[in-house]
């Protein structure tokens, strides 16, 4: 899909300005991806090879199927907040490519992966019942279903998750807005009444059942999804000696309370755009650990956070210490959010995957696109922080401000001429990457005090020195 986006859009986008309009255009793009990949998971499980997908699966997901179909054809809005939730992302792409892997090695059945890989795969392809489960119980259609129980736990996605030690739970539908009730087999545990509760929220008396925290106030309504079994699953964090927090406590869920209610307020101080991107975009915040190492009194990262590109919706983050860091986190990763999502839409650029460019935030050399994220990122904060500085009357807030700003501005001076001055920019990049540059020159004009420049300019230009002795040593 390569749908043509207005160069005023583009332009728009790259002055990382984000009006209703384009928003909604970015959303409504990853929604119908989202629903191709649901279609396309239902042909890769027709397609896959019978003697690699055995009869009783396609049937139970074939079920699972019509419950989802009953539950959109009842309120399709309501269905869809469980479809479009941004963690079923990375569970649609890892069944896609176990089903892929199966048919490419049709006939071999030795090839196709391990054992345990494809016992993974079949056993993940009955998370479908857990989302018609949601969707159904949200649209108020009555059924009656079971599910299997992985590790002690059977996850319901926006709902919660109940602990459970039997190997399955029977679970029914009342119909309306009464709830479910779930009841683990053979019955030796006490079934759990779980109905609708305030915020959104679903609650029950059984204190097997753990429900999804949805963060209080603040831009939308985004939950805290500390229990999904796939929100970092393929995220490559465990590379960098980071992943997901275990259940949180409640105190731990109070200390984000306590964090979010902040963030609006935060988020508007840095312009109107920033808290509707917040609105528009976020629907959930994936708990991180933080750091290896991090404390107050280290030198080293005292946080991390990220995007999942098959998530959309989703930012990963361990816990900030203030709104103020909540906010500055969530303008840097919604503008990585809104970069992928145009480049699903539209082709920015056709420049190769090597890793060679110099980025002064990074240690190691980064391919094109990643320097044109990191560009993209690092001007919204140096946008955000801007409009910080001159909007607060607090001596020290506006000096932070203005170290942040002068810092990431600095950077992106040092990686603009790299993007402007590339021949692999389509006409479509072109537009965005002037925007870009547009945005970055009107930032020069109410500039910070002189002492934050220079200390900004010598840090990109330590940064520039270590890489070339490392390009050199």
């Amino acid at each position: 899909m390569n749908s043509a986006v207005p160069d005023r859009l583009l332009a728009g986008l790259g002055r990382t300005e984000s009006g209703p309009e384009v928003l909604r255009m970015l959303v409504e793009d990853q929604h119908t991806r989202r629903l191709l990949l649901f279609r396309a998971l239902l042909d890769a499980v027709r397609d896959a090879p019978r003697d690699a997908l055995p009869q009783h699966v396609r049937d139970r997901v074939h079920r699972h199927w019509s419950l989802l179909e009953a539950a959109d054809g009842a309120d399709r809005a309501t269905a869809r907040k469980v479809l479009f939730y941004p963690l079923v992302g990375p569970w649609l792409h890892r069944c896609l490519r176990g089903l892929a892997a199966l048919s490419e090695n049709a006939g071999v059945p030795a090839r196709a992966g391990t054992p345990e890989g494809r016992t993974e795969l079949l056993r993940e392809l009955g998370h479908l019942g857990s989302l018609a489960v949601a969707a159904a119980a949200r649209t108020g259609v009555p059924f009656a279903l079971q599910l299997p129980v992985h590790g002690g736990r059977l996850g319901l996605p926006t709902l919660g998750v109940l602990r459970c030690g039997s190997p399955a739970v029977g679970i029914t539908g009342r119909g309306g807005d009464t709830g479910l009730t779930l009841t683990p087999a053979p019955g030796r545990e006490t079934p759990a009444d779980v109905r609708p509760w305030e915020h959104g929220s679903w609650w029950s008396p059984n204190p097997r059942w753990i429900p999804l925290h949805r963060l209080p106030g603040g831009p939308g309504s985004v939950l805290l999804d500390d229990l999904d079994p796939f929100r970092t699953a393929d995220s490559g964090l465990d590379r960098h000696g980071l992943g997901a927090t275990g259940a949180l406590t409640l105190e731990q869920r109070a200390g984000w309370d306590a964090v979010w209610r902040g963030v609006h307020a935060e988020l508007r101080v840095g312009g109107e755009g920033r808290a509707l991107e917040a609105e528009r975009l976020l629907h959930c915040l994936v708990p991180l650990v933080r750091p290896p190492g991090a404390s107050p009194s280290t030198a080293g990262a005292a946080h991390c956070s990220g995007t999942r590109r098959e998530a959309f919706g989703a930012v990963l983050s361990s816990v900030p210490d203030t709104p103020s860091a909540l906010a500055a986190t969530l303008v840097h990763e919604l503008q990585h959010a809104k970069l992928a999502a145009l480049t699903d839409r539209v082709v920015l650029h056709r420049a190769d995957g090597r890793a060679r460019y110099w980025a002064p935030w990074r240690p190691d050399p980064r391919p094109f696109d990643g320097l044109l994220q990191g560009t993209y990122a690092h001007l919204g904060l140096a946008d955000y922080w801007h409009r910080c500085a001159l909007s607060t009357t607090d001596a020290a807030r506006r000096d932070g401000a203005w170290a942040e700003h002068s810092r990431c501005h600095a950077q992106v001076s040092a990686t603009l001429p790299a993007l402007r001055g590339s021949r692999s920019l389509t006409p479509a990049g072109r537009a965005l990457v002037e925007g870009m540059v547009a945005r970055h020159a009107e930032l020069r004009e109410r500039p910070p005090p002189k002492g934050h420049l220079a200390r900004a300019a010598a840090y990109v230009e330590t940064a520039r020195t270590m890489w070339r002795r490392q390009r050199t040593g």
